[in-house]
């Protein structure tokens, strides 16, 4: 996406935000030749003056057509860019499949033009060398490995008394396959295996490690971080509106648990890769879901999956009220201000998101918004920063 920002933009921001927040950005973009060429004017013909009167002087100097056709230009521009955001954002979940997927039952990995089959327990043994431990958690270990010179992961259970966790994450691996899931390749149930796509850029917990790196620096902006987060976003809408039904994230007790079931890809998007803990809840059916069976604490998760009752009465599971997918809207605000980082920008941003932020922490979780009406402002607020930033004399040209 051709984005950048301007040193000498600052955003509009409502009067009750007005304070320090006002950093200065650069940019380039070849949709800005018309403002290069305004500025030469002035500071050829006008450089002691103020900004608005040299303005005011080049417009009567230049011929009354030349200003409409000008103008006409600007707000071609604009429309232009407003169409091409649009279409790039559409909100509708269909259209959020991946049109090169596969069909069920097959994967296209990396160079190849053709889908291939899910490979089998024996293509597994056969064709899959392991080649070192790069993970570990509760319920499997993943080594990197190799197949046909293409990086793989390669997921194991560890752990026997979690053989229900373990295939509960295959089925939704199975059923979820889209741009929004990590790529499954095969399976062997009777193994306890995975064969899933490799990331090398790891989980999310590492994004800020990532960034350092002096190949990826350039891409430490505020609006590369900002899509990360609507990436975020657009995952859990998924989830919420799945072809299953709606499946509630519960791998998200802190922040750490979260960003460590996300993967960045090497093109710098999120794909979701642990989903063994992913219940449904079914309103129709009166059924609500409890993220585990242990007393749940801290500020990160929802208050309604925290003990009810008080320190007077004893945690017990079957006193504890189940609860739906608003627990994930709840987390929101902390993940993206995660993914947004620290760094020129982010703030302004943050100001942007703090009405739709304030909404997804209402305490009563009937009144949060849902994962779609996230999703469609983080989409609008990009849009209009992306405007600001590409136009950002317009309005006073107008």
């Amino acid at each position: 996406m051709m984005i950048a920002v301007l040193r000498k933009w600052t955003p509009s921001i409502t009067s009750h935000h007005q304070s320090s927040f006002l950093p200065h950005y650069t940019t380039r973009s070849r949709f800005l030749s018309f403002w290069d060429l305004q500025e030469n004017v002035e500071d050829c013909n006008m450089e002691k003056k103020s900004h608005y009167v040299k303005k005011d002087l080049i417009l009567r100097e230049m011929p009354p057509a030349l200003v409409v056709i000008l103008l006409l230009a600007v707000l071609l521009l604009n429309l232009l860019l407003y169409l091409y955001l649009s279409s790039f954002y559409v909100s509708s979940s269909h259209l959020d499949l991946d049109p090169n997927l596969c069909p069920s039952g097959y994967f296209r990995l990396g160079p190849l033009k053709n889908c291939s089959p899910w490979l089998s327990c024996e293509a597994i043994d056969k064709e899959v060398r392991k080649l070192k431990c790069v993970g570990e958690g509760a319920v499997k270990k993943v080594f990197l490995s190799e197949w046909k010179e293409s990086k793989v992961a390669l997921s194991q259970l560890t752990n026997s008394e979690l053989e229900n966790d373990f295939l509960h994450g295959l089925k939704m691996l199975k059923a979820l396959q889209s741009k929004h899931v990590v790529k499954l390749l095969g399976y062997c149930k009777k193994q306890y295996t995975i064969l899933t796509e490799y990331h090398p850029l790891g989980s999310l917990k590492s994004l800020n490690e990532t960034l350092d790196l002096p190949k990826y620096k350039g891409l430490n902006t505020w609006h590369h971080r900002f899509i990360l987060a609507i990436d975020y976003v657009r995952i859990l809408h998924y989830l919420h509106d799945s072809p299953l039904g709606t499946l509630v994230m519960c791998d998200s007790n802190d922040l750490d648990k979260v960003l460590s079931q996300y993967l960045l890809t090497s093109d710098f998007h999120i794909v979701v890769n642990d989903l063994d803990a992913l219940p449904l809840v079914n309103r129709s059916a009166g059924r609500l879901v409890k993220c585990g069976h242990r007393e749940l604490q801290g500020e990160f998760v929802a208050p309604e999956q925290l003990w009810p009752y008080g320190e007077e009465v004893p945690f017990d599971d079957d006193l504890m009220p189940p609860y739906d997918e608003k627990t994930d809207i709840w987390k929101i605000p902390d993940v993206s201000n995660f993914l947004l980082g620290h760094i020129e920008g982010s703030d302004i941003v943050r100001l942007h998101l703090f009405d739709i932020h304030m909404e997804c922490k209402k305490r009563n979780p009937v009144e949060r918004p849902s994962a779609q009406i996230v999703l469609d402002t983080y989409r609008k607020i990009l849009t209009s920063l992306i405007r600001e930033v590409a136009m950002p004399g317009t309005r006073e040209m107008l």
